[in-house]
């Protein structure tokens, strides 16, 4: 992968939706990603992520300077308090636009790969209508996870447990090419710095040579992301719209 970001992170903006849910709280979509750990970095504004986990449901105040974060399999829903903005920091750069993310839609959507995606997919652009699909979108899966918030209050892990292995069935066919993007991105970042070190040890760091700088801006504003509207980086693996966002 050319020129990733440190760490071969992903990166974008966010500032969370204030559309109303079932539940009359003004949020994202709650989702999970499978293999990627997720940070929020709070550049503005006031709000909370909410989480589902086996151990238990919590919501994380989300102000200025705060930085909040969960490991794969952590259900989370950004909730809006007031002008909400973020910095997304994403490990493993390319695999959530790959499908790694899945939404808590409800049991018989996630069942059916053709209806899950039909679903999850948003038509091109930043228009009224990607803003109604977005906002359906949202809503069934906040339909899913209230189920999951519920039964997980009363102590039942059952159904969140199930919603974690119903994910990992819908996305087991994609494993091959997220091996790949893996490997071309994160994988491939650890193992220059290894070489790097190597070189250093032996005292010739012909590496350095090599040494420039680079920079970029952001090429989309006000794309519909999963908790959010979105700005996003046209860099390899880092924002690249998430199956048509």
């Amino acid at each position: 992968m050319p020129h990733p970001l440190p760490g071969a992170v992903g990166l974008s903006h966010l500032s969370a939706y204030d559309w109303e849910a079932a539940d009359g709280v003004c949020g994202g979509s709650p989702h999970l990603h499978l293999v990627c750990t997720e940070a929020y970095v709070v550049t503005g504004g006031r709000g909370a992520v909410q989480t589902l986990s086996p151990d238990g449901c919590r919501e994380l105040p989300l102000e200025p300077g705060a930085i909040a974060w969960f490991t794969p399999g952590t259900v989370h829903r950004m909730v809006q308090g007031g002008d909400l903005r973020i910095t997304v920091l994403m490990q493993n750069s390319g695999l959530p636009e790959a499908g790694d993310a899945v939404f808590t839609f409800p049991p018989e959507v996630l069942a059916d790969p053709d209806r899950y995606a039909a679903a999850a997919q948003l038509p091109p652009g930043t228009g009224p209508e990607t803003a109604t699909a977005a906002r359906r979108r949202r809503d069934l899966a906040v339909e899913g996870y209230l189920v999951l918030r519920e039964a997980l209050a009363a102590g039942d892990t059952g159904p969140y447990l199930e919603f974690q292995r119903a994910a990992a069935r819908l996305v087991r066919d994609k494993v091959p090419h997220w091996r790949e993007l893996w490997q071309a991105g994160a994988l491939a970042t650890a193992e220059r710095t290894g070489a790097q070190l190597d070189a250093l040890a032996s005292g010739e760091p012909a590496y350095l040579d090599e040494a420039t700088a680079y920079e970029a801006g952001p090429t989309r504003l006000g794309g519909f992301g999963m908790c959010g509207r979105r700005d996003e980086y046209n860099l390899p693996g880092t924002t690249l719209p998430y199956g048509g966002e």
